[in-house]
């Protein structure tokens, strides 16, 4: 198991119609084979800071079976406009 961490900061004032296109685009991500659990958070002292946090069954089930198909290309496009920057993204795995 793996777990996706996305780092997305919001353009200022745009934080409520960024929840409610995730609330609609999430469901994109939820079909995705080797999918195990996903979640949204959003800073409390700083409210323009969202966190992403998907389970998957590995790298390659994130890659390839979200990723590499249409539905991430109608997520980003849902989503990608409320995006102050790019968002940092990274694969990191339990420590044992």
């Amino acid at each position: 198991m793996v777990l996706e961490v996305a780092e997305i900061k919001v353009t200022p004032g745009k934080e409520d119609a960024f929840k409610e296109a995730y609330r609609t685009a999430r469901e994109l991500v939820k079909v995705s084979p080797g999918l195990r659990s996903m979640r949204m958070t959003q800073g409390v002292e700083s409210p323009g800071r969202f966190v992403l946090l998907i389970e998957w069954d590995s790298v390659e089930a994130h890659e390839q079976g979200f990723r590499e198909t249409d539905r991430f290309g109608k997520w980003r496009e849902a989503i990608g406009p409320f995006f102050a920057a790019p968002p940092f993204v990274e694969h990191v795995a339990d420590v044992d």
